[in-house]
């Protein structure tokens, strides 16, 4: 089988499409045959050695991806040949709370990820894709759309009537506007482009705000929700944008801390989250429990996610650049 690794050290550079062996399953495994695996910022960064941890190489990046089972070891019970599944990010974290001190091991990180034609499971990393969803839209699920649900609903209790600010149109912010709007939540979009806000609100968005426009938005964003501050903010920034969500939120208001494009490096005084008396929680994507209860919602609902292209997988390094270049709404995907 073939598969693409980043061998010798990090940077794209070191991107090759090797020969491997097809894998075979072990006690309580299986294999899959790789679909389509979708794309996440984390992925840019690790490819680039940029990420704030390291991992061993040669390495099989990705951790999102779906494909059919082909093979199962003795003792697997949760799939059988030809069940259409997705691995989960955290391969071992079943349910509960997260310890990152566990061995619950990340794919596309400490273990090899997606980005191969076969990929051997531990038959508890899986779960089943939605039947309704196609092989594009099913791999998207795993990291982008269950730390959007990790963050509103599973952790941050959303409720009908609730505000939710949504950073970008990217992969996790449209999950969050496409949940808020499945909840009853009134939803505020912000964007660079005009055109993108144009499409969320199509998917529902009650407000957008044209940050390049309005570069200090936090003013805009409580007079759109009547002088109120907001009860949720899908945090994307990084510190550039951490002290205008501060100032966005109610008293006792919640910021999920979820990524940095933004910036990695900044000042946040503390002392404005003692004042809001400010829910900040960071939210590591979720667990296969989590990616159930996700799962049946999505399916209930027929929610469709948003995939902005479609590349070859071998074309991952192309399909990188592009999502380097921020001009993506939703989802990048590569069709096997």
């Amino acid at each position: 089988m073939k598969a693409i690794v980043i061998d010798g050290q990090f940077g794209l550079d070191h991107l090759k499409l090797i020969d491997r062996p097809k894998p075979e399953p072990r006690l309580g495994e299986v294999v899959i045959r790789t679909r389509a695996v979708s794309l996440n910022y984390r992925d840019t960064d690790i490819a680039a050695g940029t990420y704030p941890f390291n991992f061993p190489l040669p390495l099989v990046p990705t951790s999102d991806g779906v494909g059919e089972v082909v093979a199962v070891g003795e003792g697997v019970t949760r799939a059988k040949i030809g069940d259409r599944v997705l691995g989960t990010f955290w391969q071992s974290w079943l349910g509960g709370d997260f310890d990152q001190t566990a061995d619950i091991g990340q794919l596309g990180g400490d273990r090899d990820g997606m980005l191969a034609e076969y990929v051997r499971l531990d038959q508890e990393g899986l779960v089943h894709a939605p039947e309704h969803l196609t092989d594009e839209e099913a791999s998207t699920l795993p990291c982008a759309a269950l730390t959007a649900w990790q963050a509103l609903v599973a952790e941050g209790r959303l409720k009908a009537g609730e505000t939710v600010l949504a950073q970008g149109t990217g992969g996790v912010s449209i999950f969050a506007l496409q949940f808020g709007v499945m909840f009853g939540a009134r939803t505020i979009v912000t964007s660079s482009s005009d055109a993108k806000l144009e499409r969320a609100k199509q998917l529902g968005a009650t407000y957008t705000i044209n940050y390049v426009k309005t570069p200090v938005w936090h003013p805009e964003v409580r007079r759109l929700n009547g002088g109120r501050g907001i009860d949720h903010v899908i945090e994307v920034g990084g510190p550039d944008s951490f002290m205008q969500s501060l100032q966005a939120i109610r008293m006792g208001g919640q910021i999920h801390m979820i990524g940095y494009v933004g910036s990695k490096k900044g000042e946040i005084n503390p002392l404005e989250i003692l004042y809001r008396r400010a829910v900040v929680r960071g939210i590591p994507i979720g667990s296969r429990e989590s990616f159930d209860h996700m799962n049946r919602a999505i399916a209930l609902h027929r929610m469709r996610p948003v995939v902005d292209r479609v590349f070859a997988w071998t074309e991952f390094r192309s399909a990188l650049e592009y999502m380097r270049e921020g001009k993506h709404f939703g989802k990048i995907v590569l069709k096997f």
